[in-house]
């Protein structure tokens, strides 16, 4: 799962240099890295074709746009050569906002480096999820393409892109909400507070609340508070006295035993599982996807 060294090398560089608010990085620096800074004709340069970024904000690229006429450049974009063009590599809004002002180049870190097409999708969601750069379900959608394409767990992404392991899961947990309100959040409408207030409601309650919460201007505290209500009404209507059907798990514990590869205990008709970690958590979650 580790990008190429040399490219990310310069990418460490490029983001200290960043930090430390320098408009030039060291030629020596660039030049033990493999890379150069050079003024690039935009129409040679192709946008990362695993870009996760998919809204762009129009007012704030106009903006952007403004200030480099108005003031330049300040943190050239990073290309790496490809053929007989270049393929961005960090810096889509600032490539973009050079479009808008309809200036012929950009000032550019090219890498010379081999790179395929597995580092390239790796290369564009670290990037973007470490500068933060994505909307809430963008961000999801790219823990959840780097968990598959690369078959790692919570914890080990963890390690790769700098965020704790709840920060990750709670992000995944986004992507179970209804497409109303997951557009709603990508549009700014709900925050990601409202959202995960959200999570784990029914279809229909989901489109009530984002209704309400909207319409209302409901507070994140304020939503939390409408959401326990829908549940304390939910449990309140609930029949009660109704005669229990006849069933015992405990009558399956030889068939538990031979499927159920993880620690157990039966209490009286609940199955209460155990896991030791993460793997045995993702192994069974998998169990469940072929049922």
């Amino acid at each position: 799962m580790a990008l190429g060294r040399s490219l990310g090398a310069i990418l460490e560089d490029v983001e200290e240099a960043y930090s430390k608010n320098l408009i030039e990085l060291d030629s020596l620096t660039l030049a033990k890295n493999n890379a150069y800074i050079e003024e690039i004709d935009l129409s040679l340069i192709s946008p990362n074709p695993y870009q996760p970024r998919k809204h762009f904000d129009e007012d704030a690229l106009k903006e952007l746009s403004e200030s480099i006429v108005k003031h330049g450049l300040l943190q050239p974009i990073i290309v790496i050569k490809k053929d007989s063009g270049y393929i961005l590599v960090a810096g889509e809004r600032r490539f973009r906002a050079h479009k808008l002002a309809k200036l012929p180049k950009i000032k550019s870190i090219v890498v010379e480096i081999d790179i395929d097409s597995v580092q390239m999708r790796e290369l564009a969601l670290v990037e973007n999820i470490q500068r933060e750069n994505l909307n809430p379900i963008e961000l999801a959608n790219s823990y959840n393409e780097l968990l598959e394409v690369h078959k790692i767990t919570h914890d080990e992404l963890s390690s790769i892109v700098h965020k704790s392991r709840s920060q990750i899961t709670n992000t995944l947990r986004l992507l179970s909400l209804i497409p109303e309100v997951q557009e709603e959040l990508i549009n700014g409408k709900i925050t990601q507070g409202h959202a995960k207030v959200l999570v784990g409601l029914s279809n229909d309650k989901q489109r009530i609340a984002l209704s309400t919460i909207i319409g209302q201007k409901l507070s994140v505290r304020d939503a939390e508070q409408m959401v326990k209500n829908y549940k304390n009404q939910q449990e309140s209507r609930s029949p009660k006295g109704v005669k229990k059907i006849s069933f015992s798990i405990k009558k399956h514990a030889e068939k538990l035993k031979e499927f159920l590869p993880f620690s157990y205990k039966i209490s009286s008709n609940r199955l209460e599982i155990s896991f030791e970690n993460e793997d045995e958590f993702e192994k069974f979650i998998n169990m469940i996807k072929k049922v």
